[in-house]
């Protein structure tokens, strides 16, 4: 039973991003990078707080990553973490994107 509502609870967060997201390009274009930015803040927000400073996610301010490394990060976010709610984002996201929103997080700022 829990399988399925986690995949009913992800199922809208999906088939937002993958509206929002399927034309992202392999370039860093503004109107991109934005869209990265506000999918970070606002999908990922939505577990890991939307300041990022934690909820039912772990904190991913800049300060609680720094022992990480930007392939750790992407790895996670492209696969997912098992018998925990992070959901596996690579049906959604490229490896440049979610390397991307690796060093976002590292950094702070959104390239």
């Amino acid at each position: 039973m829990a399988d399925i509502r986690c995949g009913i609870t992800w199922l809208p967060l999906a088939a937002a991003a993958a509206v929002l997201f399927s034309p992202l390009a392999a370039q860093a274009e503004p109107k991109n990078a934005e869209a990265l930015k506000r999918f970070v803040h606002q999908d990922c927000g939505s577990c890991h707080g939307l300041t990022l400073k934690g909820g039912l996610g772990p904190e991913l301010t800049q300060e609680a990553l720094q022992y990480y490394d930007r392939d750790v990060l992407s790895g996670v976010i492209l696969d997912g973490i098992d018998d925990t709610p992070m959901p596996p984002w690579r049906p959604l996201l490229s490896e440049q994107d979610a390397a991307r929103i690796a060093d976002y997080l590292l950094s702070g700022e959104m390239k």
